[in-house]
């Protein structure tokens, strides 16, 4: 079996008499290399390890399964956060969850990786052990948790874990194991890139380059203090996330002090084309095949990732801080081997579904002293302004896409993981603009403005809405040219921080005009990580330290999205209210520029101009503003392949 040993049985078929390597996840096991835990264990496998995968763990029975590794316990909470698989932005529980067989929920604890390390130190004592992926890559730290509505310190403190690899780690899992596999004590290893320990503070001595956070008892007081504290502590942790400049950086936790080194450097072209040339399956594992298979294979299957990485760094996104704002990309022939390997699977139709990664169209460094300096320290590649040194070319991307066009058994090249729009619209060659209009849009193209507001927009580290009317100005000039029927859908949040009522009525003032009517309308959630949910938590920008306005109560988040679907009859007494309170009583009437009626029948609520008929009907065919997959996998449908490792 192909597969790596998920039971005794299939460990002992491969004539092991026990693994080298236990790795346990809070995910279904799926064998594509758009899991994080199928790159690791096959990285490991490729070096010689023998790995077993112990997926989503119910009682000690399923942790003794494979009796005790030789070597070590590395611990994940699967491809997204555990509590953002359990709970909608507002803390209801989900019903399902896209990543374990069946969609079923509950089959992984709330915070995943915390619980499953406990359990492991309670079964095997002092065996090593590791922990990483997004989880515990974003909570590296002492952190903002929404769900407590407190700070939590580092997981590493949670978790006794005796190392954290945050970032991509296929460098970190590879040398931790082969040290290990050589005879050295894991406590000696507090020298590997893109790790983090904790150690007693007495055992510290000052680490020359390095920069120290405030300490946790700091961070977690909810005073005025503390507040500040903690967002100089978020800016710190942002800014030396750098595989060039970055520093070492420690934050004291009472008796205890974190050390992070400074991150991994990313992996070299070739390095990435033999990570994603390994023989996955390229499917979940056939034991759940009874149970319908997991859903999260469905989109991915059939997509290839070329690039890693990305300077867009919006505030309210993670990848930035976990896969790093440098860009890293495949070789265009391995791009293409792999296609030409899609084509040749038995349930392939001729459609490959992404071209993709974090920001589809990133494929170089945005700078050419990006590799030399690292990236600029408090400042954003594309906003508010572009900068004036990024390069603007999208000529290897559209070589990759036609090649991929014309292999035999491909009928069509979707692109669908997110087009950096402010980006494309910078490029004065419009060839890869008429080739994305003209071959890679599946009818509608989904782009992320987020919100029409600049003052929200520039809280979120988002262009000004100007440029997403030019680009929405060109997109559907060239669509009638070539005489298609595509549409934009956009991703619009809200209550993001920063977003101030007169901000929401703006906003749905822009959606009345364009036609536009989301079904579903995507809260901000606070998630670890962000510069957004420093925001959210501390009411201060972290870059200023001056204060923000933060949509908090329930109240305040219910107005600010029934604004967004003001022509919902159920929220007619909310957006009624919402405009009395902010003094707009003039968008209540029957004039065109109104909002709403005022009465309980009212005439024909909506009075479309024709300029906007295209996003009227972009609405009718989709009948959903999807929300985001690193959000809300309930409802996307493309899983998250922005955070992997």
């Amino acid at each position: 079996m192909a597969f790596l040993p998920i039971n005794k049985d299939e460990m002992e078929a491969r004539g092991w008499d026990a693994p080298d390597i236990v790795l346990i996840t809070g995910d279904a096991y799926v064998d594509h290399p758009s899991f994080g835990t199928a790159i690791i264990s096959r990285v490991l496998e490729d070096k010689g390890f023998h790995v077993c995968i112990l997926s989503q763990p119910q009682n000690d029975d399923d942790y003794l399964r494979f009796g005790k590794p030789k070597l070590a316990f590395f611990v994940n909470g699967g491809n997204i956060d555990s509590m953002v698989a359990h709970y909608t932005a507002a803390k209801r529980k989900r019903s399902d969850d896209y990543y374990t067989a069946g969609g079923i929920a509950g089959k992984r604890p709330d915070r995943a990786v915390t619980v499953y390390c406990k359990n492991v130190r309670r079964l095997f004592g002092n065996i090593p052990l590791c922990i990483g992926g997004l989880e515990a890559s974003l909570r590296r730290f002492a952190h903002y948790d929404y769900w407590d509505n407190a700070v939590r310190p580092s997981v590493l403190i949670d978790t006794d874990a005796d190392l954290l690899m945050f970032g991509m780690g296929e460098h970190q899992v590879t040398e931790i194991a082969e040290r290990l596999r050589d005879g050295e004590h894991i406590s000696m290893m507090h020298d590997i890139l893109g790790t983090a320990y904790a150690i007693p503070t007495s055992e510290y001595s000052y680490i020359p380059s390095s920069v120290e956070c405030p300490p946790f008892e700091d961070v977690k007081s909810q005073t005025p203090e503390g507040y500040l504290a903690y967002a100089r502590s978020c800016r710190i942790q942002q800014d030396e996330h750098d595989a060039v400049r970055g520093k070492t950086i420690i934050q004291r936790h009472g008796k205890k002090i974190i050390v992070q080194n400074p991150p991994s450097p990313p992996l070299e072209t070739e390095e990435l084309d033999h990570v994603y040339e390994l023989p996955y399956e390229r499917n979940y594992h056939p034991s759940y095949e009874a149970l319908g298979g997991v859903p999260a294979i469905e989109e991915v299957k059939f997509s290839v990732n070329h690039v890693r990485g990305c300077y867009g760094a919006c505030n309210f996104c993670a990848i930035a801080y976990h896969q790093g704002r440098a860009i890293t990309t495949r070789s265009e022939e391995s791009v293409i081997k792999e296609a030409e390997l899609l084509t040749k699977m038995p349930d392939f139709k001729g459609y490959i579904h992404d071209v993709g990664g974090p920001t589809a169209n990133f494929r170089q460094p945005s700078c050419k002293g990006q590799e030399k300096r690292g990236m600029c320290k408090g400042r954003k590649c594309l906003a508010p302004e572009p900068c004036k040194n990024l390069v603007v070319d999208h000529s290897e991307y559209l070589k990759i896409l036609r090649r991929m066009r014309a292999i035999p058994g491909i009928k069509k090249v979707f692109i669908r993981s997110g087009i950096r729009f402010d980006y494309l619209i910078l490029d004065q060659n419009e060839e890869f603009f008429k080739d994305l209009v003209r071959y890679h849009v599946s009818g509608q193209l989904k782009v992320a403005p987020e919100h029409c507001s600049n003052n929200v927009l520039n809280a979120m580290g988002k262009p000004n809405i100007e440029v997403y009317e030019k680009f929405r100005h060109r997109f559907y000039e060239l669509t009638k040219s070539m005489n298609k029927k595509q549409y934009l859908v956009p991703y619009l949040m809200s209550s993001h921080p920063g977003s101030r009522p007169e901000d929401a009525i703006e906003l749905a003032l822009f959606l009345k005009k364009e036609g536009l009517h989301p079904e579903q309308v995507q809260d901000f959630y606070p998630t670890p990580g962000t510069i957004s949910t420093c925001m959210f938590y501390t009411g201060l920008d972290p870059y200023t330290e001056k204060p923000i306005f933060v949509p908090k109560t329930k109240e305040e988040k219910t107005e600010q999205r029934a604004l967004l679907q003001y022509f919902r009859p159920e929220n007619r007494q909310i957006v009624i209210a919402a405009l009395k309170k902010a003094h707009r009583s003039d968008l209540i009437g029957y004039g065109e520029n109104c909002l709403i009626h005022p009465d309980s029948a009212p005439r024909t609520q909506h009075n479309h101009s024709k300029k906007s008929t295209s996003f009227s009907q972009s609405q009718k065919l989709s009948q959903t503003l999807s929300k985001r997959a690193h959000v809300s996998p309930k409802t996307a449908k493309t899983p998250p392949r922005k955070n992997k490792t």
